[in-house]
């Protein structure tokens, strides 16, 4: 059993909480002892308000936010009686950042979590990072934010919380490479022509996760891993040149780090979130989670191939954004976010989401690094706006 009931219990913010990195939490949170283990200062989620509330109501949240402004009243009616405080709006959920808590989960997916996560890193909270957006679009930022504030970042992730398992700390200075896995998604054996004709629908049926819409065309297209492959670089310190991915179907390798002896150290697990999850919240202990064991005489084999970047340009344009430096990360992200919901509404072709990017990036290759958070949202306003007007250009 864990021995998490000796302790005082840990303090827990989440934002993002409706999503499926929240749910997971609270389903960890809830195997380790609930509310017997964990205090909740506050929570957030977006237009769900039914299951926002029914989980405020189920960890004894202090604060329930909901980002949508216009749902105010509907939050604070569906959590009348509870003694719960309400919230709604951008700077509700920076409030809730900026709560007195242990650790913040911040699940927040797009350019909306970077305030409420900032707000929680100046007041030196422990940051378990779920949102890939605020080191791709605002990492040197957000790293000069961490140093200040004296947290620590714990990636959720599971490439990258399986780096953060098998990165020897005492032998940083050994690291030759890190390799992220990827399962390839739904297209992995697609020819570009199969890949040109397929639909939304299609490429949100990932095959080994259970994703939102969004988040699974990000990985049927492999923009997921380009944007990992940036938040990497400022995770762990390493060059472009050092970070690879290779195609791991079975999604069992969750990422491996190589050593300059040759040796190469790697986490497994069957694919399940509640790993890096359970491992951020109780870090540096190990507790025991409700995951499947595995069962290494019934794995039939283990797959590894080098990804095809004529199939998958977003690796390349991850690669020109880490070289480029500025605020191509967060230029790749905002047209990469343009190109989906256009893709997503019909407008555009599954193979023409990476150009869109790769010639916003090219328009807007001249952004220095961000010295406030205006700036990064301003690069996300341009890039937005760049790859729709190019979208609205005649074929």
């Amino acid at each position: 059993m864990s021995d998490i009931h000796d302790q005082a219990p840990r303090r827990i913010t989440i934002l993002g909480a409706t999503g499926s990195i929240g749910c997971n939490t609270l389903d960890v949170m809830e195997h380790l002892g609930g509310r017997d283990a964990f205090e909740v200062p506050a929570i957030t989620g977006m237009g769900n308000i039914d299951l926002l509330a029914r989980q405020a109501r189920a960890a004894g949240a202090g604060f329930a936010v909901t980002a949508d402004p216009d749902r105010y009243d509907d939050l604070r009616q569906a959590l009348s009686g509870s003694g719960i405080e309400v919230g709604a709006g951008a700077s509700a959920l920076i409030e809730a950042g900026e709560r007195d808590t242990d650790l913040v989960m911040a699940g927040i997916v797009g350019i909306a979590g970077l305030a409420p996560t900032l707000a929680a890193v100046s007041r030196g909270a422990d940051i378990a990072l779920a949102n890939k957006e605020c080191l791709v679009s605002a990492g040197d930022l957000f790293a000069a934010a961490m140093t200040k504030g004296g947290g620590r970042l714990l990636p959720v992730d599971s490439e990258h919380n399986a780096i953060f398992q098998v990165l020897e700390q005492h032998q940083r200075h050994a690291v030759e490479r890190i390799i992220l896995t990827a399962s390839g998604g739904p297209f992995r054996d697609f020819s570009r022509e199969q890949m040109a004709a397929v639909t939304p629908d299609v490429a949100a049926a990932h095959p080994n996760w259970s994703m939102g819409l969004k988040i699974s065309i990000d990985s049927a297209s492999m923009f997921n891993k380009a944007l990992e492959m940036i938040e990497a670089r400022h995770l762990f310190g390493m060059e472009p040149d050092q970070i690879e991915v290779i195609i791991h179907p079975q999604s069992i390798v969750h990422s491996m780090v190589g050593y300059c002896d040759g040796s190469v150290l790697a986490q497994l697990g069957a694919p399940d979130m509640r790993h890096a999850i359970g491992y951020a919240i109780s870090h540096p202990r190990r507790a025991p989670l409700p995951v499947e064991r595995l069962d290494f005489a019934k794995l039939a084999k283990l797959e590894f191939h080098a990804p095809d970047e004529t199939r998958f340009p977003a690796l390349a344009l991850a690669r020109t954004a880490m070289q480029r430096g500025g605020l191509q990360g967060a230029v790749l992200n905002g047209a990469k976010e343009a190109a989906l919901e256009a893709f997503i509404a019909g407008k555009i072709g599954f193979l023409q989401m990476a150009d869109i990017v790769a010639a916003t990036m090219d328009r807007l290759d001249n952004l220095s690094e961000a010295s406030a958070i205006e700036d990064v949202y301003a690069a996300d306003r341009d890039a937005r706006a760049v790859a729709k007007s190019l979208m609205q250009q005649p074929a």
